[in-house]
């Protein structure tokens, strides 16, 4: 594993343990149970997970790595594409599949595609999410 991997994953270990984003059960952490995750609306996902290393604003980031911008993202306008990243992870992005199910995994896709200046209103669907899981 790169330093670059190994630090990503070290933010985002961080990033999971700082927010409340799992639900306690005893005998479980929660982390690797999808049920367990708490946010359901795109807007607390990204709170919770995303804006950590994408910045609240969604402007991204440069330091240890780079966490490219979601806001004008011109990327963001075909919704498999950002959908394929939350579901796989690319490079830094962990891929967060198995720790959101196919609900919230389009929740937060359509709420960053719709926010941060962008404007790409076609809703990303359960049924695109299923189909971009391995």
């Amino acid at each position: 594993m790169n330093r670059i991997t190994s630090f990503a994953a070290t933010v985002a270990v961080a990033a999971f343990a700082a927010f409340p984003v799992f639900g306690q059960s005893s005998g479980s952490t929660g982390f690797g149970d999808a049920s367990k995750i708490q946010p359901r609306d795109g807007a607390g996902i990204y709170a919770a997970i995303c804006r950590g290393c994408h910045m609240p604003e969604g402007v991204g980031a440069v330091g240890a790595g780079k966490y490219p911008a979601l806001a004008k993202n011109e990327n963001l306008e075909a919704g498999a594409y950002p959908v394929f990243i939350v579901v796989n992870g690319q490079k830094a992005m962990p891929p967060l599949g198995s720790y959101l199910d196919d609900e919230q995994v389009a929740a937060v896709v359509n709420y960053i595609r719709a926010n941060f200046g962008n404007n790409y209103t076609d809703a990303v669907t359960v049924e695109e999410v299923q189909a971009a899981r391995p």
